[in-house]
């Protein structure tokens, strides 16, 4: 038995209630191992779920019952393992726990082995802490819509919300395949998409998305769920397909209910998949991009930090377990650069 101090979600709210509060954590089980975590990072959804949101359709997960806690990525030191464990006392890893009750935001984190990789020397702690979630997203979402490493050299890739962690993984990942992509973002970040890797970067400030042009064979929205049809309008005919992490899924069901809020969702994503068809014809895919751990998408990270061994997401704030609070303020307030957690 280890005690683990934890960052619990008491109640949920805006503001919602968290204390440090210590729990037993039992030994490891087969193919699990215990971790003691050198930092962890605040994601977007934490923030959310920090309010209530999603808790509905989380609760079929037990991920919506209080005291919880909160988080996915963590990086740490493996301090015991379970049998069938591919590691060992020492090792250092980093990876993802599933979206449950008990998250990332601890010292000490029970984790499944097959959701961690070795550590590489080259990346620290908070820039490998700040990754899992957010790869892993963007791994599903171009996966859903069948952009890889075997095709997409020379594509022309719209990316909306391109300044933000997922664009901006989106750039580099894409570029690094030779895609030609077109970043969507504000003014006051045009130089950093360009940086990153964008063909072209398109300021929404100063020019609408009806302008785009209409030659796209993929696209994203990683910013607003608003300006979903402006960029499904976007595509070519023939274009592989658009996927957007900005749906309102959790949303409906948490306002309207299992049966209404079911319906909502479905009339949503069929209005977005038929104009996928108007715009690309019958063989465009549409996707709801949702997070879940993917071991596939942890192999892909772990190959890229091999080929890009600098910072890949800026770092916002880092505060000790004990001052978490600052760092759902800074996710909340949509304050520039990641959050990340550390501890001693």
């Amino acid at each position: 038995m280890i005690t683990a101090q934890e960052w619990q979600c008491l109640v949920p709210g805006q503001p919602a209630r968290f204390a440090l509060r210590a729990r037993e954590l039992s030994a490891p089980g087969p193919m699990q191992v215990l971790v003691r975590v050198e930092a962890t990072s605040v994601n977007p959804i934490d923030a959310k779920r920090a309010t209530g949101h999603g808790q509905r359709l989380l609760a079929l997960k037990g991920a919506a019952r209080w005291p919880l806690v909160l988080g996915n990525d963590l990086v740490g030191h493996v301090l015991a393992a379970g049998p069938g464990a591919s590691f060992k006392p020492g090792d250092r890893v980093w990876g993802q726990v599933p979206s449950g009750r008990w998250g990332a935001h601890a010292s000490h984190v029970i984790a499944d082995a097959a959701l961690l990789r070795l550590a590489p020397s080259t990346h620290g702690a908070a820039d490998l802490a700040v990754l899992p979630y957010t790869f892993t997203t963007l791994w599903l979402a171009l996966r859903s819509v069948g952009l890889g490493p075997h095709n997409a050299a020379g594509k022309r890739v719209l990316v909306h919300g391109a300044s933000g962690g997922l664009g901006q993984l989106a750039l580099q990942q894409l570029s690094l395949w030779g895609a030609q992509v077109t970043a969507v973002c504000s003014t006051p970040h045009v130089q950093a998409c360009t940086e990153l890797g964008a063909a072209t970067v398109w300021d929404r400030t100063q020019r609408p998305l009806s302008a785009l042009p209409a030659h796209h064979d993929a696209s994203f929205n990683f910013a607003h769920w608003p300006d979903e049809g402006h960029l499904i309008s976007r595509l070519r005919p023939g274009a592989l397909g658009h996927a957007t992490t900005v749906h309102p899924l959790l949303g409906s069901f948490d306002a309207l209910g299992w049966w209404r809020g079911g319906w909502q969702a479905w009339r949503a994503w069929s209005a977005m998949r038929q104009q996928c068809v108007v715009a690309g014809g019958p063989g465009t895919r549409y996707a709801w991009t949702i997070f879940r751990p993917d071991g596939a998408a942890l192999d892909a990270l772990a190959a890229w930090l091999h080929e890009r061994p600098g910072q890949p997401l800026p770092i916002g704030v880092q505060v000790p377990l004990a001052h978490a609070d600052q760092a759902f303020a800074h996710v909340a307030g949509q304050r520039p650069g990641r959050a990340v957690i550390t501890l001693d």
